[in-house]
């Protein structure tokens, strides 16, 4: 089930904004629950302090005492997978909530086009994300890992690496039979040694690949042309 919060210190803008998540969950065909914050500490003092878990949050940034990008923020820590829609009338604010990887900037004056849309494609990501895990089996240990926390596998010599925000798992296999046992369309080569999982990219830019946690990763010559065209067939699929 959907875990979502809205944060708006307007109450009838609250009231609206939960009547289009609802909405979206019915269309989506989703079960979810909408939590609602007139005050964004009090949002910040459940997650930082009571452990709320929230798959997607709609923030206002203009809100008195705390900002929503302030929310943005101290947030990720404790929620490194939320998505984030921002909800605001100054443009200008655009340019850093693209620098906080927040999922969709949504401005006042659109509401009733915009934030339909983005909550829905907020809504198929997540459930895209979620789900699938890759089994490591030793004599030793069990370990499954996640497909969504999966950042990339890169070749360590004999082994794949599979890396993720908390570290590298390592399995005694080549990435060709990883790829195979994966059998998922968001990993792609990038190069012979390096298969991404394309949730995490947030940019191509001069031949690297930029994750959403500021790393980059060399993209091969060959494999560039492949790897755009990867990423737009699949977005554009899927969302």
């Amino acid at each position: 089930m959907l875990r979502i919060a809205i944060c708006d210190d307007d109450q009838t803008a609250l009231s609206t904004h939960k009547e289009i998540a609802e909405k979206c969950l019915r269309q989506c065909k989703n079960m979810g629950q909408i939590d609602v914050y007139a005050s964004g500490s009090n949002l910040l003092y459940d997650i930082t302090e009571d452990h709320f878990y929230f798959d997607l949050i709609l923030l206002d940034i203009e809100m008195p005492g705390i900002t929503g990008m302030d929310i943005a923020e101290k947030i990720k820590p404790h929620l490194p997978n939320v998505k984030i829609i921002f909800i605001t009338s100054h443009i200008e604010y655009a340019i850093d909530a693209f620098e906080l990887s927040v999922f969709r900037y949504v401005p006042k004056n659109d509401i009733d086009k915009r934030l339909s849309l983005a909550i829905e494609e907020a809504i198929r990501l997540i459930t895209l994300e979620d789900g699938k895990a890759y089994t490591i089996q030793t004599n030793s240990r069990l370990e499954k890992i996640p497909y969504r926390e999966i950042l990339y596998i890169e070749r360590d010599g004999k082994n794949a690496g599979f890396v993720t925000e908390k570290g590298v798992s390592k399995v005694r296999k080549s990435l060709g039979q990883v790829y195979e046992e994966l059998d998922a369309e968001e990993f792609i080569y990038i190069d012979r040694g390096c298969i991404v999982n394309m949730i995490h990219i947030m940019q191509i830019r001069d031949g690297m690949a930029l994750l959403k946690n500021n790393i980059s990763l060399p993209i091969s010559r060959s494999h560039l042309p492949g790897v755009k065209e990867q990423i737009n067939q699949y977005w554009g699929t899927h969302i």
